[in-house]
């Protein structure tokens, strides 16, 4: 019997001989880091039966072991294995440039969580605008992780669509264009300077990689839902859902100055895609003033990208109602959009402490989980305003605050805030408009906005 079956493996290994080339390559040769150059941090790398390993350090940044070569259209598939304590990830189509924080590596990552958050596979922004895809909500792609096990990942990039494939389970769909092309890199995240944690491993195996013939390769089937970080455009599961765009990218088509009836002619500028705030030495609404949709709206998730400047103060409101008249910004609940390291307004407040910082309920409700990425990055602001009026605000796809519009608490937070005064409430009760505009403040400072989107709920 033993004979048999040698004779049968010697067969199938003749057959494996004498197969076609399938496409793959192999990353790492499973001998030595041949083809790899270490960034960033110190953390050692080595090689062991045919294994990656990367071992954290204390005192040290984000290490990472990057490939030689960049990148552009490819599919990956790896195994890795990581300390349920640790945190990990794969960069790809990600860069070192001495122009950009001092070599800082950046871009995108694909996710090893084994924390209770449970977000493997899903896309995180390194350094840049931090994270894409979250696995919230995804029950499926949460529980597909093996936690304290070796866990298959496949990642897909082609043009502008990233996809991700945990243990076979789907855990991302992303459309994104802002880097094409760049190195592949294993992570050893920072521990500061935890010794509890100094030591302990992540594994890389089987670690291969097609960049050839990749459509005719790609995973069939359904896949989840789009994000789409495309800026100033709908992907075909938005349009679908209902999303429409509130700015085009070029024109300031749906939009208009507040109070005004034309779209103000100073203050504003649109041009590479974005619509910006000129600035003007600080002032509320002394230069161009507020601009506000055309339209108004009532139950609604509204999505924005914004970019903020040093020290720059800005907002989103919303139910806006021009039911007023007076100096200033226009009246509105207000998603604050603020520079809290360097503005003043950060330490400010009528009665309820942090309510005027980033992300926000502007002089009501202090955010938390606030996630901002730094000055000049772009981030994501969502409001949803629900029909039972349970509304939520969000930062780079985190909650930080929720609260029911018009209920006998929100009353109360009115009452503390300088909303009790009287000329806030010209029109009836400060923000319990049945509909109103959504508005984009002009504090004066420097900040641009794109990719405002919206659906109605």
């Amino acid at each position: 019997m033993k004979a048999i079956l040698r004779t049968i493996v010697g067969i199938l290994l003749v057959l494996s001989a004498c197969t076609p080339d399938d496409g793959w390559d192999n990353l790492f040769n499973g001998k030595d880091l041949t083809g790899f150059i270490q960034l960033n941090g110190k953390a050692p790398f080595r090689v062991e039966e045919g294994m990656l390993i990367g071992q954290s350090v204390m005192g040290q940044p984000n290490s990472f072991l990057a490939t030689e070569r960049d990148f552009e259209d490819f599919i990956l598939e790896f195994e890795a294995w990581c300390d349920p304590e640790l945190n990990s990830g794969v960069q790809f189509r990600s860069e070192s440039r001495p122009d950009y924080q001092n070599g800082r590596v950046h871009g995108y990552q694909c996710e090893m969580d084994p924390s209770d958050r449970a977000w493997s596979g899903g896309v995180y922004d390194e350094a840049r605008r931090g994270w894409l895809v979250t696995l919230q909500g995804h029950g499926l792609g949460q529980a597909a992780y093996s936690r304290g096990g070796w866990n298959h990942y496949r990642v897909e990039a082609f043009s502008d669509t990233i996809r991700i494939w945990l243990n076979g389970v789907n855990t991302t769909h992303l459309l994104d264009n802002m880097t094409k092309k760049g190195f592949i890199a294993f992570q050893v995240h920072s521990i500061g300077r935890n010794s509890a944690l100094e030591g302990k491993e992540i594994k890389w195996k089987n670690i291969r990689i097609m960049t050839q013939n990749i459509r005719a390769n790609l995973m069939q089937g359904t896949v989840i839902p789009e994000v789409n970080r495309i800026p100033n455009t709908l992907s075909s599961d938005e349009i679908a859902k209902g999303w429409m765009l509130l700015f085009d990218g070029k024109t300031i088509t749906g939009w208009r100055g507040a109070h005004k009836e034309a779209f103000p002619a100073k203050g504003w500028k649109v041009g590479n895609g974005e619509i910006a705030v000129m600035p003007s030495g600080g002032g509320e609404a002394t230069n161009g003033g507020d601009i506000v949709t055309t339209n108004t709206f009532k139950a609604f998730e509204l999505s924005v990208e914004f970019k903020i400047t040093e020290g720059a103060n800005s907002g989103i409101k919303y139910f806006v109602t021009e039911g007023e008249k007076q100096k200033g910004s226009a009246f509105g609940l207000e998603y604050q959009i603020l520079d809290d390291v360097n503005h003043p307004d950060a330490k400010l407040f009528t009665k309820f402490e942090g309510s005027r910082r980033c992300a926000g309920l502007y002089d009501l409700i202090k955010p938390e989980n606030i996630r901002i990425n730094g000055i000049g990055q772009w981030n994501l602001a969502v409001i949803k305003v629900f029909p039972n009026n349970h509304v939520e605000h969000w930062l780079n796809g985190f909650k930080t605050l929720e609260y029911e519009r018009g209920s006998e608490a929100f009353r109360e937070l009115v009452q503390g805030s300088k909303y009790a005064a009287k000329e806030y409430n010209t029109n009836g009760r400060f923000g319990e408009a049945t509909e109103g505009h959504i508005l984009l403040q002009d504090h004066g400072d420097a900040v641009s906005f794109r990719s405002l989107k919206i659906k109605m709920l």
